[in-house]
């Protein structure tokens, strides 16, 4: 099972992302990283399939865990930004998200690096 961390980017290129499955399922999860928040820090989360999609507003942080082999496509509001892509541990204890079978993660270089929470984000609430 691929697991991605919790991934977003700082403004001015914060991204929308509207998450679609082609083939196969998807665990995929959102947090609110606004500060000020009533939602601060909490996750939701959904299992995809084929034919669903999922809309992660601006302001989350969006991580996903596939749960077979699974086609998945991306469409975001602003390009990629390397300068200001951030991200959060898969399985930070502050975040806590209840993901299925954790024993079996399987991560990129790239997101067995990502740190714990540390809420490094330019996002204010309300929006």
């Amino acid at each position: 099972m691929r697991y991605r961390g919790l991934h977003y980017q700082l403004k001015p290129s914060e991204q929308g992302k509207l998450v679609f499955v082609v083939r196969g399922r998807v665990f995929d999860v959102a947090v609110d990283i606004h500060r000020g928040s009533p939602h601060f820090g909490r996750w939701v989360a959904a299992e995809l399939g084929p034919g669903e999609a999922l809309w992660i507003p601006p302001g989350f942080a969006h991580g996903f865990q596939t749960l077979e082999e699974t086609h998945f496509l991306y469409l975001v509001t602003k390009e990629y930004d390397p300068q200001r892509d951030r991200c959060i541990k898969w399985d930070d204890p502050t975040i806590a998200v209840r993901r299925p079978a954790p024993d079996k993660a399987i991560l990129s270089q790239k997101n067995k690096n990502c740190p714990r929470w540390q809420a490094d984000n330019n996002f204010e609430y309300p929006v």
